[in-house]
Protein backbone atom coordinates (compact mmCIF):
# COMPACT_ATOMS: atom_id res chain seq x y z
CA UNK A 1 0.00 0.00 0.00
CA UNK A 2 1.40 3.39 -1.04
CA UNK A 3 1.18 5.85 1.79
CA UNK A 4 0.44 9.39 0.92
CA UNK A 5 3.03 12.01 2.56
CA UNK A 6 1.42 13.62 4.81
CA UNK A 7 2.19 17.70 4.94
CA UNK A 8 5.06 19.29 7.02
CA UNK A 9 2.78 21.33 8.61
CA UNK A 10 0.73 18.57 10.21
CA UNK A 11 3.85 16.33 11.39
CA UNK A 12 5.16 19.49 12.39
CA UNK A 13 2.74 22.15 13.49
CA UNK A 14 4.07 25.48 15.35
CA UNK A 15 1.70 25.76 18.31
CA UNK A 16 0.41 22.50 20.63
CA UNK A 17 -2.43 25.09 21.63
CA UNK A 18 -1.34 25.67 24.58
CA UNK A 19 -0.72 29.08 26.52
CA UNK A 20 2.65 30.40 26.59
CA UNK A 21 1.78 30.82 30.54
CA UNK A 22 -1.16 30.17 33.06
CA UNK A 23 -0.98 33.21 34.91
CA UNK A 24 1.49 36.86 35.03
CA UNK A 25 4.23 35.31 37.56
CA UNK A 26 4.90 32.53 35.70
CA UNK A 27 4.81 34.84 32.46
CA UNK A 28 6.98 37.42 33.80
CA UNK A 29 9.66 34.55 34.82
CA UNK A 30 9.67 33.33 31.04
CA UNK A 31 10.10 36.89 29.41
CA UNK A 32 12.50 37.41 32.06
CA UNK A 33 14.79 34.30 31.23
CA UNK A 34 14.75 35.07 27.50
CA UNK A 35 15.69 38.69 27.38
CA UNK A 36 18.74 38.28 29.93
CA UNK A 37 19.98 35.08 28.12
CA UNK A 38 19.53 36.84 24.90
CA UNK A 39 21.73 39.88 26.32
CA UNK A 40 24.12 37.49 27.98
CA UNK A 41 24.67 35.67 24.36
CA UNK A 42 24.01 38.53 22.32
CA UNK A 43 27.86 38.34 20.78
CA UNK A 44 28.29 34.44 20.65
CA UNK A 45 26.58 31.99 18.26
CA UNK A 46 23.05 31.46 19.95
CA UNK A 47 19.46 30.89 19.59
CA UNK A 48 17.32 31.77 22.81
CA UNK A 49 13.58 31.17 22.60
CA UNK A 50 10.38 30.74 25.10
CA UNK A 51 8.10 28.45 24.25
CA UNK A 52 8.66 27.16 21.25
CA UNK A 53 7.85 24.33 19.98
CA UNK A 54 10.81 21.50 19.70
CA UNK A 55 11.12 18.59 16.91
CA UNK A 56 14.20 16.61 17.76
CA UNK A 57 13.74 14.16 14.89
CA UNK A 58 11.68 13.88 11.87
CA UNK A 59 8.73 11.12 11.18
CA UNK A 60 6.51 9.93 8.65
CA UNK A 61 3.80 9.58 10.13
CA UNK A 62 2.02 12.02 13.31
CA UNK A 63 2.46 12.40 15.88
CA UNK A 64 6.12 13.68 16.12
CA UNK A 65 7.75 13.76 19.46
CA UNK A 66 8.50 16.99 20.85
CA UNK A 67 8.27 19.36 23.90
CA UNK A 68 7.89 23.63 23.94
CA UNK A 69 10.46 24.73 27.03
CA UNK A 70 9.45 27.70 28.65
CA UNK A 71 12.87 28.80 27.43
CA UNK A 72 15.54 27.11 25.68
CA UNK A 73 19.17 28.20 24.68
CA UNK A 74 21.07 26.44 21.75
CA UNK A 75 24.68 27.76 21.56
CA UNK A 76 26.03 27.21 17.98
CA UNK A 77 22.33 28.17 16.41
CA UNK A 78 22.04 31.75 14.81
CA UNK A 79 19.60 33.80 16.68
CA UNK A 80 16.67 34.64 14.01
CA UNK A 81 12.79 34.24 13.90
CA UNK A 82 11.50 30.32 13.62
CA UNK A 83 7.82 29.06 13.72
CA UNK A 84 9.78 25.85 15.60
CA UNK A 85 12.67 24.20 16.12
CA UNK A 86 13.62 21.43 13.72
CA UNK A 87 16.71 19.46 15.16
CA UNK A 88 17.82 18.15 11.68
CA UNK A 89 17.43 21.50 9.80
CA UNK A 90 19.73 22.94 12.77
CA UNK A 91 22.97 20.57 12.05
CA UNK A 92 21.56 18.40 14.74
CA UNK A 93 22.09 20.24 17.45
CA UNK A 94 19.99 20.00 20.86
CA UNK A 95 19.37 22.65 23.20
CA UNK A 96 21.77 22.25 25.62
CA UNK A 97 20.14 24.28 28.07
CA UNK A 98 16.15 24.32 28.97
CA UNK A 99 14.11 25.68 32.07
CA UNK A 100 10.59 25.02 33.40
CA UNK A 101 8.64 27.37 35.27
CA UNK A 102 6.17 25.76 36.91
CA UNK A 103 2.21 27.24 37.27
CA UNK A 104 -0.24 25.37 39.22
CA UNK A 105 -1.35 22.89 37.08
CA UNK A 106 1.60 20.80 36.31
CA UNK A 107 2.14 17.81 38.01
CA UNK A 108 5.29 15.91 38.66
CA UNK A 109 4.29 13.31 36.73
CA UNK A 110 4.50 16.06 33.82
CA UNK A 111 7.38 17.17 35.09
CA UNK A 112 9.00 13.98 35.18
CA UNK A 113 8.31 13.46 31.66
CA UNK A 114 9.53 16.23 30.13
CA UNK A 115 12.99 15.49 32.50
CA UNK A 116 12.90 12.02 30.17
CA UNK A 117 12.06 13.91 27.25
CA UNK A 118 15.17 16.09 27.61
CA UNK A 119 17.87 13.70 28.97
CA UNK A 120 16.62 10.92 25.75
CA UNK A 121 17.24 13.74 23.23
CA UNK A 122 20.31 15.09 24.36
CA UNK A 123 19.87 18.13 26.77
CA UNK A 124 23.13 18.97 28.69
CA UNK A 125 21.25 21.03 31.69
CA UNK A 126 17.43 21.58 32.77
CA UNK A 127 15.94 23.46 35.48
CA UNK A 128 13.14 23.58 36.99
CA UNK A 129 11.67 26.26 39.55
CA UNK A 130 7.98 27.04 40.55
CA UNK A 131 7.90 30.85 41.56
CA UNK A 132 4.69 30.61 43.80
CA UNK A 133 6.20 27.68 46.14
CA UNK A 134 10.12 28.63 45.17
CA UNK A 135 10.71 25.16 44.90
CA UNK A 136 13.40 25.11 42.55
CA UNK A 137 15.74 21.93 41.49
CA UNK A 138 18.06 20.90 38.12
CA UNK A 139 19.93 18.44 36.42
CA UNK A 140 23.88 18.68 34.66
CA UNK A 141 24.70 15.51 32.41
CA UNK A 142 28.07 14.58 33.70
CA UNK A 143 30.60 14.46 30.47
CA UNK A 144 32.37 10.87 32.12
CA UNK A 145 29.09 9.15 32.68
CA UNK A 146 26.71 10.57 30.40
CA UNK A 147 24.45 10.81 33.66
CA UNK A 148 22.37 13.10 35.20
CA UNK A 149 23.66 14.99 38.31
CA UNK A 150 21.00 16.59 40.64
CA UNK A 151 20.97 19.81 41.37
CA UNK A 152 19.01 20.89 44.86
CA UNK A 153 19.09 24.31 46.89
CA UNK A 154 21.37 22.53 49.12
CA UNK A 155 23.91 22.81 46.59
CA UNK A 156 23.04 26.70 45.79
CA UNK A 157 24.93 28.56 45.04
CA UNK A 158 25.57 26.91 42.28
CA UNK A 159 27.50 27.56 38.45
CA UNK A 160 25.86 26.69 35.04
CA UNK A 161 29.34 25.03 33.60
CA UNK A 162 27.88 26.18 30.06
CA UNK A 163 26.10 29.31 30.49
CA UNK A 164 28.81 31.00 33.66
CA UNK A 165 25.03 32.06 35.44
CA UNK A 166 24.98 31.91 39.48
CA UNK A 167 22.10 30.21 41.16
CA UNK A 168 21.08 31.46 44.24
CA UNK A 169 17.78 30.71 46.53
CA UNK A 170 16.75 33.73 49.12
CA UNK A 171 13.79 34.04 51.01
CA UNK A 172 12.71 36.24 47.97
CA UNK A 173 13.36 33.39 45.80
CA UNK A 174 15.30 32.09 42.88
CA UNK A 175 17.62 34.29 41.94
CA UNK A 176 20.51 33.99 39.17
CA UNK A 177 23.54 36.45 38.34
CA UNK A 178 25.41 37.23 35.37
CA UNK A 179 28.94 35.85 34.99
CA UNK A 180 30.46 39.51 36.40
CA UNK A 181 28.14 39.21 39.46
CA UNK A 182 25.39 41.63 37.98
CA UNK A 183 21.49 40.50 39.15
CA UNK A 184 19.45 39.04 36.10
CA UNK A 185 16.95 42.15 35.26
CA UNK A 186 13.57 42.83 34.69
CA UNK A 187 13.26 43.09 30.64
CA UNK A 188 12.04 47.11 30.94
CA UNK A 189 15.60 47.27 33.11
CA UNK A 190 17.36 46.12 29.94
CA UNK A 191 15.78 48.03 27.44
CA UNK A 192 16.28 51.34 29.26
CA UNK A 193 19.82 50.40 29.41
CA UNK A 194 20.31 49.28 25.64
CA UNK A 195 18.30 52.96 24.89
CA UNK A 196 21.12 54.91 27.20
CA UNK A 197 24.34 53.07 26.08
CA UNK A 198 22.48 53.77 21.94
CA UNK A 199 22.12 57.57 23.46
CA UNK A 200 25.87 57.75 24.50
CA UNK A 201 27.33 55.88 21.19
CA UNK A 202 25.39 58.32 19.57
CA UNK A 203 26.66 61.50 21.26
CA UNK A 204 30.40 60.16 20.93
CA UNK A 205 29.93 59.71 17.26
CA UNK A 206 28.44 62.70 16.64
CA UNK A 207 31.49 64.74 18.92
CA UNK A 208 33.90 62.69 17.12
CA UNK A 209 31.72 64.52 13.78
CA UNK A 210 32.22 68.02 14.83
CA UNK A 211 36.39 67.56 15.62
CA UNK A 212 36.89 66.59 12.06
CA UNK A 213 37.36 62.82 12.71
CA UNK A 214 35.73 60.41 10.48
CA UNK A 215 34.42 57.22 13.03
CA UNK A 216 34.37 54.95 10.39
CA UNK A 217 37.79 55.12 9.96
CA UNK A 218 39.16 54.24 13.43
Amino acid sequence: MVHTPVPSELLYPDSDGKPMAENTLQYRWIVRLVTNLKQLLKDEMAFVAGDLLWYPVPVERPPAPCQAPDTMVVLGRPDGDRGSYKQWEEDNIAPQVVFEILSPSNTMSEMAAKQQFYEQYGVLEMFFYNPQSHDFWGYQRAAATDRFVLVTPLHLPWTSPLLKIRFELSGEGLELYYPDGEPFKEPGELFAERDLARQERDRALAKLRELGIDPETL
